[in-house]
């Protein structure tokens, strides 16, 4: 019972010392007690510091992001944020440290859809739901990027294709970060569109992967692009052959999209990062987070880091809107590993 629904309560004939002892019931205690708490939270929150948790080891592409935002939201929140790194399991390690922790908005996770949505679709060990999560903020989009060892016989998605296509013999080799990563999933749902057959080879991360491109022991990949990438392709040591979003990208102007071609048309996709909290914290508190995160976007600085990370600045959103936003992703995204037929591993 609500405090509300207490003191609606037929109180008529309980004055004085016997209305005293109605609200002093335990039911009616309780609820008052209740109604204090979540106030307090709402008006105390952040008393503390506040540990911000990426799942990938500090020096990429996940850590530079946090590193941007952490100081801003910080002092947005009036508290220090805390930088934590813990990689593993495809970012699932930390996934479930959060939500491990109280429910409280002091944990704060960073994540995409490669570790709240397809981790678990990929791999039997990790128990945790997209719906597990609440997102806070998306906070940035990265490119896509078709790239391609600097020799193979192919310029353009659809040239790719095309040689994939006379290479039944030999198939090329496309990589990726993990098996039920993103990166692998777009690359089976290319095959599975243009009937094209290609041998997956997996890495424990996207250094060594490039690393192989690079050396021509790989022959291609899609990965989100970054100033490395731009620097190796600059420098011929790789080709960039298309970007994988629905236009092209800003900061790619000259480059195509894969969907400009004549067999992908509609072939578009981006990775966003957002900010979360384990699904039940405190509404108020999610809410100070959301306008936190909305201010810290706006912010020129900020929004600068963010693009010399390579990253597209996400226009803030209400928790209505990301709710709607995360809510179609998951939908998209299970839909996908579903129509390639992953199983978990």
């Amino acid at each position: 019972m609500t405090l509300t629904q207490c003191l609606r309560r037929p109180l008529t004939r309980l004055t004085g010392g016997l209305l005293a002892a109605v609200l002093a019931s335990p039911i009616c205690a309780g609820a008052a007690g209740a109604t204090a708490a979540a106030g307090a939270t709402g008006a105390s929150y952040p008393a503390k510091p506040i540990a911000l948790m990426v799942p990938y080891p500090a020096g990429g592409a996940s850590d530079a992001i946090a590193r941007v935002l952490s100081q801003p939201v910080g002092k947005q929140l009036g508290q220090t944020v805390l930088v934590e790194n813990l990689g593993g399991v495809s970012g699932a390690i930390a996934a479930q440290k959060v939500l491990s922790a109280p429910g409280d908005g002091y944990y704060l996770f960073q994540g995409s859809p490669n570790e709240v949505i397809l981790s678990p679709l990929a791999n039997a060990a990790v128990k945790l739901q997209a719906e597990d999560f609440q997102l806070v903020q998306p906070i940035s989009t990265a490119v896509l990027a078709l790239i391609a060892r600097k020799d193979l016989e192919a310029n353009s998605a659809d040239e790719l294709i095309a040689l994939a296509r006379s290479r039944k013999d030999k198939p090329l080799s496309y990589g990726s970060v993990g098996v039920g990563s993103l990166y692998h999933i777009l690359v089976e749902h290319m095959q599975q569109l243009t009937g094209t057959r290609m041998t997956h080879v997996p890495y424990k991360g996207a250094a060594p992967l490039v690393q192989d491109l690079g050396g021509g022991q790989l022959d291609f990949a899609i990965v989100p692009f970054n100033a490395a990438l731009g620097a190796m392709a600059q420098q011929g040591r790789l080709k960039l052959l298309a970007t994988a979003g629905a236009t092209r990208a800003p900061l790619l102007p000259n480059v195509p999209t894969i969907g400009e071609g004549k067999l992908l048309k509609n072939f578009a996709f981006t990775i966003w990062t957002g900010f979360m909290v384990k699904k039940g914290t405190p509404p108020e508190v999610v809410q100070r987070l959301n306008l936190a995160l909305g201010n810290v976007l706006k912010d020129p600085a900020v929004r600068a880091g963010l693009e010399a990370q390579m990253q597209t600045v996400a226009t803030p959103m209400t928790l209505q809107e990301a709710a709607r936003f995360y809510e179609g992703e998951t939908a998209r995204y299970r839909g996908l590993a579903k129509a390639i037929g992953l199983q978990p591993q």
